[in-house]
């Protein structure tokens, strides 16, 4: 986890539980943010792991060392936390969460006064206190103190229903299914959808920090269990969620699950037809469909290199007031610029009540292409070499490298290949306009790329 003055990886910082994250680990490095802090008032939060608990009493012991008062908001969403540093006026947050990551793994996420997680520089800042032994420990009579935060999921969901028409999505009726995960969205989602006249059939809706039911992660092959049941108890919607409750993935009607891509894209399309002319800001990792559709409907795509806080940064930057990632991460800056899974679920369903349309019709009206994903196994310390192999080796071809490396091909697929920011391994995004060729790209380029990390290996 630590590699020479680094603690931050694309998303906080993540490592195994009580071996590379240890309880003292997790409290100097909660003194480093209380020192890069000044003190102050933080909010603090965490997520269902089962070291949760323990490396938040951790980090609440080094933000209180450093005399920050800590506003404990116990076990939540993310995006719950995130919204409770701008409604309470906070300095910032600390959440403890390792979002998708295995039950093994945790994290420490660190949040500016505006709800987004800090930037690389603040990052940096941070690194430097630690790395260099500058923590501020202060005076026994000025240690911080611990006070409950007590509401924040609902004043979360409150604002939520505030950026939808909740009375004409309580006029449909909506069954939705919800995937909690074993994780903290059962917390809010449920709710958050009765309180709009939905029906709600949950399934993996106990908290379990070991995640019993299924990986955090939502992809594919992880939901089969969701679409099943979204038929058979014919339900016009499901959703499943990650283990922080930040990044949705959805299921239509008919019990197709459908990648991050196509429901930005729906959102997108619906955001620009009623708010033209603005930009929309997405990783290089996201599909061509969301410039199609921004094309299609006055707006203007910015691409960026692959992480939450890279989209959400550049929102900011730009006045942007929608992102979205393939992952199943959507920004609606009109309630805050972070990936919201709750806020997603609750603006599809409200593009399904205006348009009084089932979703299986709505994204059959995009564009269409297929998505692929792979992953394959690369040790943190080859990453750069590879990707320089992989730059030589790609010589020619039409590549983009912000973030990676990125070929289009003339029969308008692609595929991307960029090392993991939090895990041991290259990702792989592949689209095209069948599904055999999309697959094609998976397994030409993993071959490729397990072929150069075996020669480095040698």
């Amino acid at each position: 986890m630590l590699t020479s003055r680094r603690l931050f990886g694309t998303n906080g910082i993540r490592g195994v539980a009580n071996k590379e994250l240890t309880p003292e680990l997790a409290a100097n490095i909660g003194s480093a943010i209380g020192t890069f802090f000044q003190a102050g008032n933080l909010i603090v939060g965490h997520d269902a792991r089962t070291s949760s608990p323990m490396l938040t009493k951790a980090v609440i012991s080094g933000l209180n060392a450093a005399g920050c008062n800590v506003l404990f908001a116990g076990m939540a969403p993310t995006p719950a936390l995130q919204y409770a540093v701008k409604n309470h006026g906070a300095d910032g947050a600390v959440i403890i969460t390792a979002s998708h990551n295995p039950p093994e793994y945790n994290g420490i996420k660190v949040v500016w006064n505006d709800g987004i997680e800090i930037s690389r520089e603040q990052e940096i800042e941070i690194e430097n206190i630690f790395f260099d032994g500058k923590m501020r420990y202060v005076e026994w009579d000025k240690i911080g103190t611990v006070q409950k935060l007590i509401g924040i999921i609902d004043e979360y969901m409150e604002a939520i229903k505030k950026h939808v028409d909740a009375a004409k999505i309580r006029e449909k009726h909506y069954h939705v299914v919800v995937d909690a995960a074993n994780s903290v969205a059962t917390l809010a989602v449920p709710k958050l959808l009765r309180d709009m006249g939905c029906k709600v059939t949950t399934i993996n809706a106990n908290i379990d920090g070991t995640f019993p039911a299924r990986p955090p992660e939502p992809r594919p092959e992880n939901l089969k269990d969701l679409a099943l049941t979204v038929r058979a108890v014919d339900a016009d919607l499901g959703v499943a969620f990650d283990g922080d409750a930040d990044r949705s993935i959805f299921i239509d009607e008919k019990g197709e699950i459908h990648w991050g891509d196509k429901t930005f894209a729906l959102v997108e399309k619906y955001f620009l037809m009623w708010n033209p002319c603005e930009k929309v800001v997405s990783p290089i990792s996201s599909s061509t469909l969301v410039k199609d559709i921004a094309d299609a409907y006055r707006g203007e795509v910015v691409w960026t290199k692959v992480g939450s806080v890279i989209v959400s940064h550049t929102m900011k930057k730009l006045n942007a007031r929608l992102g979205g990632e393939e992952n199943g991460g959507i920004f609606y800056g009109l309630h805050q610029a972070v990936r919201d899974g709750g806020m997603a679920t609750a603006l599809i369903l409200n593009i399904m009540a205006e348009t009084d349309k089932k979703l299986s019709q709505l994204l059959g009206e995009l564009p269409k292409y297929f998505i692929e994903k792979g992953k394959v196994e690369c040790p943190s310390e080859l990453k750069e070499k590879v990707l320089e192999r992989l730059i030589e080796q790609t010589k020619g071809l039409n590549t983009n490298t912000i973030d990676g490396v990125k070929i289009w091909f003339e029969d308008k697929s692609s595929i991307l290949m960029r090392p993991s920011g939090t895990e041991p391994l290259y990702r792989l995004y592949a689209e095209a306009k069948t599904k055999n060729r999309a697959k094609e790209l998976i397994n030409d380029f993993s071959l490729k790329l397990k072929r150069i990390i075996g020669s480095l290996k040698s």
